[in-house]
């Protein structure tokens, strides 16, 4: 039967993902060793033998997966992300197809199962990473292709490998995945390029199997693409391997996300706390948590998830400046978290102050900068403003009404008072609600 998109469906699985906004992404594995960066093997053109070494070095004796689920609800995430299966084809899982696994490494353990289940016990939704690449099988392309370690090596020529072989590998880890750790609330499949995209993998029957097998699992679009790709949904076209949500990298799309028809999409910023993935001993470029509350609340602001990555090192240790970020993150969330999950575009102007997100009849207009004078609430109207508190502590904040605003009758203007320091130097949330039918009215 040829394929139907079902709105219905697909509005009931990303529910949940829309409420949430804020996820943590985890990049783990055995590129954790040397510390470089989980694109190691590719970037130094590593053999298959020599990297494989480290799979017998494997052993994070620090690696507690409820401390990390710890780390991240306390940050205020909603989600979590882990890699099954990097590029590498080392797999976290006790996979039947490979040797090359967790399982076998001098930890024997089945780090997959053990994230899940610390996921779930913190009422975290929980999902998986899993690459489309895998440069230790033999099958996959190695000489010419864009990525592989031995992409420019004549002596690693494509003869004899069978792409069909591989693909059946790849289905059947995937279905192992799909069928051995219970309920998974997100697949994140990473990536299509040049001409592997779409029925290369065999998308169709893919995703036909991991329906099948987890029928409210939400996937990424990059079966299609890659970050650099919306997909087919975004064009109005879905296939039946059509992403529920666009994921763009290290980037806050301009303007947010619409389709060709000009509806909002579901969509995702995926971003690394420094300029690594995997853990990267040298990289000590890391983002302060006042700049990364500020691009949470501008993607929630644009319709869109943050997935925020952290890189655990080879004992399994989330690094300390991480933790720090983190934690500087969950303090503003505790207070203030009230003006992200579930909500999205306001509907009004950007101030030059900072940033609003809605839901339903309740603007949050984030401060960013304080202003002089009064800060404009602007977009609403006098006449449907209920109320104004500061989020953080419930306070009432009066509108300004003196002669100095008289030439802006039409503006909302919300006193703060004499002082010109904001109380909260990151952030500072005003919550304002309007009568219930006035947003309606204005459009």
């Amino acid at each position: 039967m040829p394929f139907v998109f079902s709105k219905e469906d697909y509005e009931r699985r990303t529910a949940w993902y829309t409420q949430a906004r804020f996820g943590m992404f985890i990049h783990w594995g055995l590129y954790a060793i040397p510390a470089r960066g989980e694109w190691v093997r590719s970037t130094e053109r590593i053999p298959s033998g020599e990297y494989g070494q480290l799979m017998q070095e494997f052993h994070p004796k620090h690696c507690d997966m409820g401390a990390w689920m710890d780390a991240a609800k306390a940050a205020g995430m909603k989600y979590v992300v882990m890699t099954a299966k990097h590029h590498d084809g080392f797999c976290l899982f006790d996979s039947a197809y490979t040797d090359f696994k967790s399982t076998n490494s001098p930890a024997g353990r089945d780090f997959v199962r053990e994230f899940l289940e610390a996921a779930r016990s913190r009422g975290l939704r929980a999902g998986l990473y899993f690459s489309l690449l895998d440069w230790r099988h033999p099958d996959y392309p190695h000489y010419g292709d864009l990525h592989h370690p031995m992409r420019d090596d004549p002596a690693y020529g494509n003869e004899g490998r069978d792409f069909n072989r591989y693909l059946d590998y790849l289905h059947n880890q995937v279905r192992e995945l799909c069928t051995n750790y219970g309920k998974l609330d997100l697949l994140w499949f990473d990536f299509s390029y040049g001409e592997l995209r779409g029925e290369a993998w065999r998308g169709t029957a893919l995703m036909e199997m991991v329906r099948s097998l987890q029928p409210d699992v939400i996937v990424d679009n990059r079966l299609e693409v890659s970050g650099e790709g919306f997909g087919s949904l975004a064009e109005c076209r879905p296939t039946p391997y059509h992403g529920d949500f666009v994921s763009p990298e290290q980037i806050i799309p301009p303007n947010g996300l619409r389709d060709t028809e000009g509806k909002p999409l579901v969509w995702e910023s995926c971003v690394t706390m420094n300029n690594h993935w995997g853990y990267c001993a040298g990289d000590n470029y890391f983002k302060p948590a006042p700049m990364l509350v500020k691009k949470l609340v501008e993607c929630v602001s644009k319709g869109g998830n943050l997935l925020l990555n952290v890189g655990p090192d080879a004992q399994g240790r989330i690094p300390g400046e991480s933790l720090r970020i983190l934690q500087g993150i969950g303090q503003w969330m505790e207070c203030n978290g009230e003006s992200v999950y579930g909500c999205g575009p306001s509907g009004t102007d950007k101030p030059d102050y900072g940033r609003v997100t809605r839901r339903g009849d309740t603007f949050y207009f984030h401060i960013f900068d304080n202003t002089i004078g009064a800060i404009p609430l602007m977009g609403l109207r006098h006449e449907d403003v209920l109320s104004i508190r500061r989020l953080a502590d419930g306070s009432e904040v009066p509108v300004n009404r003196s002669w100095i605003y008289n030439n802006y009758p039409e503006i909302v203007f919300a006193d703060l008072g004499p002082d010109p320091v904001l109380p909260d130097p990151v952030d500072m949330v005003l919550e304002v609600r309007v009568r219930p039918g006035a947003v309606a009215e204005w459009r």
